[in-house]
């Protein structure tokens, strides 16, 4: 959910050639979607989107269950298979914070903060890359602290992280099923970060899909062999089995994305696997 404002005037120039790959494409953003990308509204209908679109697959394999056994027999906790209903409250749950919290946030927003204007230059593929993981690692480490506070504090977890532990296994729907403290939480921090670090908007709008893709790969509920904790080497990445053990041992594994800061406290705990019956 990273938020960039409305677009003041801006001379628009016809594509030109650069040493930039993503010059011809930014150009075209700008040469004929610029009331989109100028919205104050993408970056929630990206995120949004995203959480929606992405879900969905995993959602229909868990309603398949075992009768698509090539995928199931990655299910990290098979006894515990989620419900329509379940998958209807997480979504709801979502959808209902976004109405009724994130887009009013925008609006006021809008009235408040300034206007940046976009930049004419694309961003290298380096510097989506460099700036994409700082932000990262930037929110990784945030997020640790403030997991890790919620979880010592009873009556802080009970009042504003209990209802992301409603499931003892996690599952694609439940990625935002969040109290509006967490959600509005990790939205200024997702804009701040980027603000922080000076990243171009169309940096900013990557990191947020990529973000949002990582984070429904957390909450999946399979240890699939091509998901991202497994293609980055050395487990930098705890991915779906590390914060699937969260829910199962909620004082273990409180970084959402990396592993190294559960390392460094001593609270990264390995996932301990049920077979599933052929």
């Amino acid at each position: 959910m990273l938020n960039i404002s409305r677009q003041t005037s801006l001379q628009l120039l016809p594509s030109r050639a650069s040493d930039r790959l993503l010059q011809p494409f930014w150009d075209n953003l700008l040469l004929h979607h610029l009331p989109l990308i100028s919205s104050p509204f993408l970056p929630v209908l990206l995120a949004f989107s995203s959480y929606f679109f992405f879900s969905i697959p995993f959602a229909v394999l868990d309603l398949l269950g075992e009768r698509v056994h090539l995928f199931y027999q990655y299910k990290i906790q098979p006894d515990r298979q989620p419900t329509v209903g379940m998958m209807a409250k997480g979504l709801m749950t979502a959808l209902y914070n976004h109405i009724f919290f994130v887009l009013p946030a925008v609006i006021i927003g809008m009235f408040f903060l300034p206007t940046p204007t976009l930049p004419q230059d694309a961003p290298t593929l380096y510097e989506v890359f460099i700036d994409g993981l700082a932000v990262l690692l930037l929110f990784d480490t945030q997020y640790f602290i403030w997991h890790f506070i919620h979880h010592k504090h009873p009556q802080l977890y009970r009042w504003i992280h209990a209802i992301h532990h409603e499931y003892i296994a996690p599952f694609s729907w439940s990625t935002e099923q969040l109290s509006i403290p967490e959600l509005m939480t990790v939205g200024f921090w997702s804009n701040l970060d980027t603000i922080l670090l000076k990243c171009h908007p169309l940096t900013t709008w990557c990191i947020t899909v990529f973000s949002v893709w990582m984070s429904v790969e957390d909450h999946i509920g399979y240890d699939l062999p091509w998901t991202l904790n497994h293609l980055v080497p050395f487990s930098l990445l705890g991915g779906a089995p590390a914060h699937d053990m969260h829910h199962q041992k909620p004082s273990s594994n409180f970084a959402p994305f990396f592993s190294h800061w559960d390392r460094i406290f001593g609270t990264a705990v390995p996932l301990k696997k049920k077979n599933v019956k052929k």
